[in-house]
């Protein structure tokens, strides 16, 4: 008898108690077995609609709610007795008459209410909640232009038609978490958009339905569901949405990228797109990459859950980060380790050049950058090179005279770096791709590409030479965004060429709706990159519902401490554990203010250094929003957003043109957008008053 594993499942484990959660996935096992076995107490659940529903005996007073239909067994839900058999009593599972998908579906009759749910407090801040005078109720039928059939064809169940059709703006996050996934998704896209998709049409098997595979999934023997039940939270591991299946299984004939705004799966798809190459193809060799050693650790172990009780798989992945895989890559050409040199090396180097040649007419900011972006990021090695760079977009251009004055600095720090056999990052790459260019033999025969949006000129060139010329040998996720590492540039210029491959995610599965919609009013509604091509961020629809982010200005640093604590002990007060909790900073220098609002809050704290998902300690994460890119946690407090902070006084000041201010301005809006889009559940956000000039964006109703 096949076992299928519900995500209404392994959503409710999650929230047991530890020990409760030992003893219901030892009874998953031994029905996964043995579901005849004397010592399973079945029992029919008589008053639910659904006759199919049965009760599983765990302990005294836990149960596993199981769907019994013809030869196969769901597990659905677990939970302590009464409440088991109440979630039971008020659903059912069918097929979806129009749609061909199967649903788990609320009983209409038996939901005693749909209301909006209570308005949430200020989290923890310590001052008394206001009363509140009711608003008026809207009136605006959301869906009133909507025809049955149109609702039936995105999978509205047919007892919840007329609650949809009535459904006004209030009302309607309310009703959504009552509806089949795909059919909330579908009316929060049209409410958002005006444009009605309906579901993919029926098929001959129900279970192949990419509408049932987002929540059911056939399990292929116990160790399988080991890998899906020891990790409830990692829902990603077990199902799919469809839209991201659809970009997992194509077949791409060239250079190919998934983008989406923060919490839309990007990552998922990155990572279920190694396990299919891998199953499909039993000798392929992938590269797995992103821009950070601890991004690469945390994908090596995502994929290890994916991948399951097939982990000898990963033998022929490589997970590392840009720099870590070509410093491994220039090793095996050369026989010895690259000798890099450090940012402070280099920066010493430069201002030593610039003193040697007398230049005093550009700044220290200015040379570094123009170093960075320009000369060592291109491999410019002559004059006439740097007088035909592509220069990123910057509005001033320098003229021959200002051009020649600064080669002679950057031509000494060439010279410098050269003589004491240092390399930069970028020579780095740059020695590999040279290799391996016109090799035929490449090292990998796929690469996949997590985090894209922060490749720079040297490693997408790098990334370019070493991947084979073939279909689906590149792949990329990310966000533009998210881009606060690197300075915009031409993909296609350097033979990437996605146009026609590339797909948005527009389902938001990590933050919640409020936070989501504050951090979307950072950023433009459409983002465009240099090749023309959008990231339309608009009609991005969130799946669950959460308090609104709290926005502190206090009136000086004690008060915005004791708001802070108060953020972190309401939330570990509401069962948030403190591991899943980020507080981050804009640089080193506001660290000690988030240590001291985490010591007051009496939470232990630790780096990203000492961060493992599974170190099993209780402390919450400290770091810098750079640092924060790529995690997630159920609550976030961003604090120490102060004028002058947030965009950084620093980087204002020493800006080179008017592209470069407006270049400093978006990242640093980028930079807290990805921090506070880390927030799952709960977020805050403080500053001194005024406070950072984006935190009115975020106050704005």
């Amino acid at each position: 008898m096949p076992t299928i594993l519900a995500d209404s499942f392994t959503a409710a484990l999650g929230k047991l108690r530890n020990d409760e959660q030992k003893q219901a996935k030892l009874t998953a096992f031994d029905l996964q077995t043995d579901p005849d076995r004397p010592g399973l107490n079945f029992h029919r659940i008589d008053s639910s609609k659904d006759p199919n529903f049965w009760s599983v005996r765990v302990n005294r007073d836990l149960r596993i709610i199981v769907h019994k239909s013809g030869d196969s067994l769901m597990l659905v839900h677990v939970g302590h007795h009464d409440e088991a058999y109440r979630w039971a009593e008020r659903r059912r599972i069918e097929t979806h008459p129009k749609t061909g998908a199967i649903q788990i579906v609320e009983v209409r009759e038996r939901v005693e209410e749909i209301a909006p749910p209570p308005v949430q407090g200020d989290l923890g801040l310590d001052r008394p909640e206001p009363p509140r005078t009711p608003a008026p109720k809207a009136t605006r039928r959301l869906f009133a232009k909507l025809a049955a059939d149109e609702l039936l064809s995105i999978g509205v169940p047919e007892d919840w038609l007329a609650d949809v059709a009535a459904a006004s703006e209030d009302d309607f996050f309310a009703l959504a978490p009552h509806l089949p996934a795909e059919a909330a998704e579908a009316l929060l896209e049209y409410a958002a958009t005006g444009i009605l998709h309906p579901a993919v049409a029926q098929m001959a098997d129900p279970l192949a339905h990419p509408d049932t595979l987002r929540r059911f999934r056939v399990l292929d023997g116990v160790e399988e569901m080991k890998a899906a039940l020891d990790w409830p939270f990692e829902k990603w591991a077990v199902f799919l949405h469809p839209a991201q299946r659809g970009v997992v299984d194509r077949a791409w004939s060239g250079p190919a990228r998934v983008i989406g705004s923060a919490g839309t799966g990007k990552t998922v798809v990155a990572l279920h797109r190694v396990a299919r190459l891998l199953h499909q193809e039993p000798q392929a060799r992938i590269l797995l990459t992103t821009f950070s050693d601890p991004l690469a650790r945390a994908l090596e172990e995502k994929l290890g859950i994916l991948l399951g009780e097939r982990a000898d798989l990963l033998r022929r992945v490589t997970i590392a980060s840009f720099e870590r895989i070509g410093a491994e890559l220039y090793s095996l050409l050369t026989g010895r380790e690259p000798a890099l040199a450090k940012p402070e090396q280099i920066r010493l180097s430069l201002m030593k050049a610039a003193e040697e040649a007398g230049e005093t007419g550009f700044s220290q900011q200015f040379l570094l950058s123009e170093w960075a972006h320009v000369i060592d990021a291109w491999q410019i090695d002559r004059a006439e090179a740097y007088a035909e760079v592509p220069r990123m977009g910057r509005k001033n251009r320098l003229g021959a005279r200002q051009r020649e004055r600064l080669w002679e600095v950057f031509s000494r720090l060439r010279a410098t770096l050269a003589r004491r056999a240092l390399m930069t990052p970028a020579s780095m790459f740059a020695a590999v791709a040279a290799a391996y260019e016109t090799r035929a033999e490449k090292p990998f025969d796929h690469i996949v590409v997590d985090e894209a949006q922060d490749l720079g000129v040297p490693e997408l060139r790098f990334l370019a030479a070493i991947a084979p010329d073939a279909p689906d040998a590149l792949f990329f996720a990310g966000d533009i965004g998210q881009r606060i590492f690197q300075q915009p540039f031409s993909w296609k210029g350097l033979g990437i060429d996605v146009r026609g491959r590339s797909a948005t995610l527009k389902v938001n599965y990590r933050t919640s709706h409020q936070i989501r919609r504050a951090a979307d009013r950072l950023l433009p509604p459409n983002v465009r990159d240099v090749d023309g091509l959008e990231d339309e961020r608009a009609g991005t629809v969130s799946v669950f519902e959460g308090p609104e982010p709290v926005v502190v200005l206090a009136a000086d640093e004690a008060t915005e401490r004791a708001a802070v604590a108060a953020f972190l002990q309401r939330a570990v007060a509401d069962g948030i554990s403190p591991a899943e909790i980020g507080l981050f900073v804009r640089s080193a220098n506001e660290l000690p203010r988030a240590r001291a609002a985490a010591e007051e809050a009496g939470l232990a704290i630790r780096t990203l250094s000492e961060w493992r998902s599974d170190d099993g300690e209780e402390r919450l994460l400290v770091g810098t929003m750079h640092l924060a890119k790529g995690l997630e946690f159920r609550a976030v407090a961003i604090v120490a957003c102060d004028e002058g902070v947030l965009p950084l006084a620093e980087r204002i000041a020493d800006v080179a043109d008017e592209f470069e201010l407006d270049e400093v301005v978006t990242t640093e809006r980028q930079l807290l957008y990805v921090a506070l889009t880390r927030a799952r559940d709960r977020a805050l956000v403080s500053g001194l008053e005024p406070g950072s000039e984006f935190l009115e964006d975020l106050m704005v109703a």
